[in-house]
């Protein structure tokens, strides 16, 4: 079984608006109450409240005076909560993620609806008293309806991400280019498929609207609190990180298709970004960038299509490697953009080097895997490395490399 996803714009009524509002607020509160809950059995007792405990309490703050109004909101929204706050501590407790965090009214507001969701003349019918909702489908839903998840931006707009289920077997391709990527702050990436090196400039989205950003930020700060005006003002700053948002995702979206539509494997550095971060020089620079959104872009591209993500080891010299000769220098500055290696004399663009030495590394390592490719484009050198498990791809393939650091 496959399974897609699409996201569709809503246009809810007045009434339809109210009604979300107050299932947004029944989802935000059971999940606040049930980390509480959570919390506070785990302080007591070391151990946490599993989803049949916690789905157990519901029945009776139902019945409660004081919290009657949760019977008004439809039961398996709340049950997903639950699945969504357990299925958080668990990636908490394997390390995949931070602790759960309570939900704040200001934010993005979001349910799931698991089941009992139709597609209506075009329109989205929820189960429920919220009916048929008014919505923009623009590209054809294929499959059974499974989860679908409504949304309301802290700008104001709704959304209905709608996951489907369709049968049919992951495709595999061994057909195609190999692309190594050197990802960075100046340009975003440098390409090679071996044969020819693309750069594609950052677009700094973030610096494009920052003069705007930080007037609407100062206006919101003089609003007094809980005031009409602070929440125009409040709309007003959201729109504009939207527009960043939207502006870097698209970004993302036509850069990564244009990667995977004729690949058959995608190599990458696996950044250590939550690192990098420290450096407060760069701090701003590296949030804006989006590396980690950009690989995962590629990575359920790839998926989709059947071709590979390979994210190579982040201690793998690609900088500091000679592609014509292997010879290894002991320093590189970030200020260096260009240099002749000492051993044969070739002279390299810092950026175009890496991405070569990034591409043959991920090749080495698809066929010490034993993965069928078919390498297009420059020679790979014959080392071996050990395996290990990756982040986004389907393969274990991330190794450190055979080569010391110097």
């Amino acid at each position: 079984m496959l399974h897609k996803t699409v996201q569709v714009r809503l246009y809810p009524s007045q009434e339809q608006q109210l009604l979300l509002a107050q299932t947004f607020g029944s989802a935000r509160w059971w999940w606040n109450y049930a980390l509480s809950k959570s919390i506070e059995t785990y302080k007591e007792t070391g151990k946490g409240l599993g989803r049949s405990a916690l789905n157990a309490l519901l029945p009776a703050l139902k019945k409660a005076e004081e919290t009657k109004w949760l019977a008004d909101c439809y039961s398996q929204v709340l049950q997903a909560t639950t699945l969504n706050l357990t299925t958080a501590y668990k990636n908490f407790f394997d390390k995949r993620a931070g602790f759960p965090r309570f939900k704040s009214k200001h934010g993005k507001q979001s349910v799931q609806y698991p089941q009992n969701v139709k597609i209506v003349d075009g329109n989205v019918k929820l189960p429920g008293n919220i009916g048929v909702v008014k919505a923009k489908i623009h590209r054809p839903i294929e499959g059974k309806l499974k989860t679908v998840t409504i949304s309301k931006t802290p700008s104001g707009k709704y959304f209905a991400s709608i996951l489907t289920e369709v049968e049919g077997e992951n495709p595999s391709t061994t057909e195609g280019k190999i692309y190594g990527i050197d990802l960075g702050l100046k340009h975003f990436a440098v390409v090679t498929d071996g044969e020819k090196i693309s750069k594609y400039d950052n677009p700094k989205h973030l610096a494009k609207h920052e003069k705007n950003l930080k007037r609407k930020q100062q206006k919101l700060a003089r609003k007094q609190k809980r005031s009409n005006s602070r929440n125009k003002y409040r709309k007003a700053v959201a729109k504009v990180y939207e527009r960043v948002s939207n502006s870097r995702q698209d970004f993302f979206h036509k850069l990564s298709h244009k990667l995977v539509s004729d690949s058959q494997a995608v190599i990458v550095e696996n950044l250590h970004v939550k690192g990098m971060v420290r450096n407060h020089t760069l701090a701003k620079a590296i949030s804006d960038v989006g590396w980690g959104t950009f690989i995962n872009f590629l990575a359920y591209k790839l998926d989709r299509k059947g071709a590979k993500l390979v994210e190579i080891d982040r201690w793998f010299p690609s900088s500091k490697l000679c592609s014509n000769c292997y010879f290894i220098i002991d320093e590189m500055p970030l200020e260096i953009r260009q240099w002749t290696c000492p051993h044969c004399g070739t002279h390299h663009d810092r950026d175009g080097n890496a991405a070569i030495n990034i591409r043959a590394e991920g090749i080495r390592m698809l066929k010490a895997e034993g993965s069928a490719v078919s390498a297009v484009g420059g020679e790979v050198r014959p080392k071996m490395g050990r395996k290990s498990h990756l982040r986004h791809s389907p393969m274990s393939t991330e190794a450190p490399s055979a080569y010391a650091v110097g």
